[in-house]
């Protein structure tokens, strides 16, 4: 796996390289600095999983045979794209949600002299990848296919994040709304596209085969980031900070979180009133109440109960699936999710 992650952080280099030399663009020192610091800040910073998701799913496609270097790089390009794609979300999330801190270390629009700057470094990082695609895809049969798709899942996503944003309007503060559809709606177009879905057909197009024929990989997917996102949903409430890495606040920012869908679903009219006086308040002893609350309806028995049975829903959708190499990378998949703790 180490190996595997230095040969991808070598592509990214050679990646960066290009765009720093596009002929499109007169480029001055000034700006190739400006570009490459952005780069190196925001795009490969992260755990890069969806990146390295391309090259793995990619290999077990081929079962097992030894890939060229050609096909290697291939691979490792169409996953450095998904990683510009989440980078340009997230320096544009950032600004959007006014956050201080990503991965560490201070959001982009929050280092000195950067600021709003940031919003157009997004619009650069979202118009990089077809820059990369052009020219290392341009001959290929699939070509347009690529287009097609990074267009597609950018739409999905940007129209997830807008029902996300909508529904959790300040003044418009309504608990009546969150239902599980909503959240499934939100989760699907917002994380479960571009995060499971992207990369396995990435490397379904470069292994030569039609995305049409696999909408049950496609719907399989979708699933699996829902449940994903749940996971995220209880971590953010139970997990331990420590080890997720960040400190949740989806109670404080009136999130539509798994959580509190269920917590309406199941508690009695005195917790109910519990629910719409704290939930959405940023005070300590508020955020307090509602994982009290929480608590007393059993939420963590519920998520376990909903976490079993989405394995076992899952593992049998994918063992229908015909093909043994399709199934071998849709259990890889789910075998990095299941029963995380970060």
């Amino acid at each position: 796996m180490a190996d595997l992650k230095s040969t991808f952080l070598k592509v990214y280099s050679v990646l960066k390289q290009e765009l720093l030399e596009d002929p499109a663009f007169e480029w001055t020192p000034d700006s190739r600095q400006w570009v490459e610091r952005m780069l190196d800040y925001n795009v490969p910073g992260g755990k890069l999983n969806r990146g390295l998701s391309v090259i793995d799913s990619y290999k077990l496609l081929k079962e097992g045979q030894e890939l060229t270097e050609e096909e290697i790089f291939l691979a490792s390009a169409l996953g450095w794209c998904i990683e510009w794609l989440q980078a340009y979300f997230l320096v544009l999330d950032d600004i959007m949600d006014s956050s201080h801190t990503r991965r560490g270390q201070p959001c982009w629009f929050r280092v000195p002299k950067v600021g709003l700057i940031a919003a157009n470094d997004g619009i650069l990082l979202r118009n990089h990848i077809p820059r990369i695609l052009k020219k290392h895809f341009r001959g290929k049969a699939y070509y347009v296919d690529l287009l097609d798709l990074f267009n597609e899942v950018e739409f999905q996503t940007a129209s997830g994040q807008m029902i996300d944003l909508i529904t959790t309007l300040e003044e418009e503060k309504d608990l009546s709304k969150y239902t599980l559809s909503l959240h499934r709606r939100i989760v699907q177009y917002k994380t479960a596209y571009y995060s499971f879905y992207l990369p396995v057909a990435c490397a379904l197009l470069i292994a030569g085969e039609n995305l049409d024929n696999h909408i049950v990989v496609k719907d399989i997917l979708v699933q699996m980031g829902i449940y994903f996102q749940v996971q995220d949903d209880y971590l953010d409430c139970f997990g331990d900070p420590e080890t997720i890495g960040k400190i949740g606040t989806d109670i404080e920012d009136f999130k539509c979180s798994w959580l509190v869908v269920k917590a309406l679903e199941l508690c009695n009219e005195e917790q109910r009133k519990v629910l719409y006086e704290h939930y959405g308040k940023a005070d300590p002893a508020s955020v307090a109440k509602v994982k009290v609350l929480y608590n007393e309806l059993k939420l963590q028995g519920v998520f376990t109960e909903y976490e079993n049975e989405s394995y076992k829903k899952l593992v049998t959708s994918i063992e229908a699936h015909p093909s043994k190499p399709v199934q071998a990378v849709l259990k890889s998949f789910l075998a990095k999710i299941y029963k995380r703790q970060k």
